[in-house]
């Protein structure tokens, strides 16, 4: 049984309202670009991995980044860990510039952003125990209680369902299976008590069966915690169990986004169209069609094309237009906003 099918049959979850709720992180025109240097001749450009990327996360909210590999995902998800420094643009988290709050708050910053790493065994260090692992960023982070951490540790493994809790105590992580890894990584993210996780990719090197009972526990903490979750993926097969936005990214920038249903029900950019025509079918009977998808590949972020970076790729091109402006954010329908001139009032 796919992963979809059995989503399917698998009781929602029931998602807080976050756009009805307070603002918990916004990110304002946020760049990260990479200068590269060619030896003997110095200065040779940028790779602009994130140009020009706004959005706000509600509390209790989760939202879903979503694009193939080289768009931008990985980079976009590591200014919001704090580990790039943005080229420009605001990070602001609980009302705090994190670009101007300094070591001490951004090691508070950080105390506060949980984060669930794509390959578990590769996350873990072999050479710890997973009780040395969980203990580990209490440790760093000052609880000084033996007792303390012993019983916030026992609360993790407890709430990841790995129980009995002392039996995995002692085990180091190639000792567990890769379910069970992921689940390590899931509690360590925990184990601060953060108001948000940032998960990237986490069920994709996992089988089958094991990703639905990772996404269920992923989201039963969300509810139970009132955490606000990124999600960062490639598979939009699975988005719309976890989420309730989609923020759909291409080359560095965010090209269309809406509430889960409204994108999924009709896509107002073309490269989205793409993306869930290449997403996996449930049925059967279709596993040997061959979707219709843009040919060519993604432009490089070093120079990337004039105006709409999808327009060499894209079947709907306004010739004079596409290739020569960067579109503006329209709003097709009530909500769900698109980078593209089709949409354009004035090409219709």
């Amino acid at each position: 049984m796919t992963v979809e099918k059995q989503l399917n049959e698998a009781t929602p979850a029931v998602f807080k309202k976050g756009k009805d709720r307070e603002v918990l992180l916004s990110i304002r025109d946020l760049r990260v670009w990479f200068e590269l240097r060619r030896f003997g001749f110095g200065h040779a450009g940028y790779v602009r991995a994130v140009d020009g990327v706004s959005l706000d996360l509600h509390r209790g909210e989760t939202i879903a980044v979503v694009g193939e590999s080289g768009c931008g995902k990985s980079s976009l998800m590591k200014a919001i860990l704090g580990l790039h420094k943005p080229t420009e643009g605001e990070i602001i988290f609980d009302g705090k510039n994190i670009n101007e709050v300094g070591q001490a708050g951004l090691n508070w910053y950080r105390s506060q952003v949980g984060y669930v790493q794509q390959d578990p065994y590769g996350a873990l260090p072999p050479f710890m125990s997973i009780e040395r692992i969980l203990e580990e960023p209490l440790i760093i982070n000052g609880v000084s209680s033996k007792q303390e951490r012993r019983d916030r540790i026992m609360k993790a493994l407890e709430e990841v369902k790995l129980t009995p809790q002392a039996e995995f105590l002692p085990k180091f992580p190639h000792q567990i299976s890769g379910g069970q890894q992921q689940r390590i990584v899931i509690a360590r993210a925990m184990i601060l008590q953060p108001r948000l996780i940032v998960a990237d990719e986490p069920v994709s090197m996992l089988d089958a069966s094991v990703r639905v009972e990772i996404l269920r526990l992923m989201s039963a903490l969300q509810e139970s915690h009132d955490l606000a979750v990124i999600y960062i993926t490639h598979d939009l097969s699975t988005v719309r169990y976890f989420s309730e936005r989609i923020f759909v990214m291409y080359a560095g920038q965010i090209i269309e986004k809406a509430e889960v249903d409204s994108l999924l029900a009709k896509q107002m950019h073309p490269y989205s169209e793409a993306l869930l025509a290449a997403t996996s079918d449930p049925d059967a009977d279709n596993a040997l069609t061959f979707k219709q998808v843009p040919p060519g590949e993604p432009p490089s972020l070093v120079k990337p094309p004039e105006g709409c970076r999808f327009h060499p790729r894209c079947p709907y091109i306004i010739e004079g237009v596409c290739d020569v402006k960067m579109p503006p954010e329209f709003e097709p329908v009530p909500s769900h906003y698109t980078l593209c001139w089709l949409h354009d009032p004035e090409q219709n």
